[in-house]
């Protein structure tokens, strides 16, 4: 049998992901649920995927006053650093990153749900967990459900082996950052209270 023990392997075209638990998050949850329940009992927010529960405007947080402005700063050092991981990846060297950002919060109470989508005209787009709703901190938590942006691949690449997609399990301080263009959405919360989170994108200017 002919031997391909020293055949090389690469996985080309990859998706990446980041995922980091924030230090600061247990305080800065505190504070940013605070402000967020408030600015939610005065504002009608808005309706983008959210089906049910409650967007609010795009912004750069300001009705979360200083908590949100130290958690726009991880979004920006998170997407420096998951932009410097696929630039060495292709062995290339980029200098500092010129982003243009809008976040927003979902609340999702029991039922609601955010449709599948992507997020057009920006580079990374993330989401940073406040609250999870009961359960926490086990696989009952209502997931973020990602796709396989190659839809050709889920339906002829070994499609028993290769998922067509992954679940992540949200945490209080998780932050998540992955590529605009990736399908997502999240399944209607079945927790007994609500599942707060704060959605990005960031832009790479000039774009794209």
């Amino acid at each position: 049998m002919p031997n391909v023990s020293k055949a090389r392997y690469a996985n080309i075209f990859a998706t990446p992901l980041l995922t980091c638990v924030l230090e600061d998050g247990p305080e800065l949850n505190a504070l940013l649920r605070k402000r967020i329940l408030v600015h939610e009992s005065e504002s009608p927010g808005t309706a983008k995927s959210n089906q049910g529960g409650w967007h609010s405007e795009t912004g750069h947080l300001e009705f979360c006053g200083d908590a949100g402005r130290r958690l726009i700063d991880h979004m920006y050092a998170l997407a420096d650093e998951a932009t410097q991981c696929v630039a060495a990846e292709y062995r290339k060297k980029i200098g500092p990153m010129q982003w243009t950002l809008g976040a927003w919060v979902n609340v999702n109470r029991a039922g609601d749900f955010n449709k599948m989508h992507v997020h057009p005209a920006s580079t990374w787009s993330g989401t940073y967990y406040v609250d999870t709703g009961d359960p926490v901190g086990t696989d009952g938590t209502t997931p973020l459900h990602v796709f396989d942006p190659c839809p050709a691949r889920a339906t002829m690449f070994l499609p028993s082996v290769v998922p067509d997609s992954i679940f992540i399990n949200p945490q209080p301080g998780l932050m998540v950052l992955f590529p605009s263009y990736l399908l997502h959405m999240v399944f209607p919360h079945n927790g007994s209270s609500a599942r707060i989170s704060i959605a990005f994108n960031l832009r790479k200017e000039p774009y794209p």
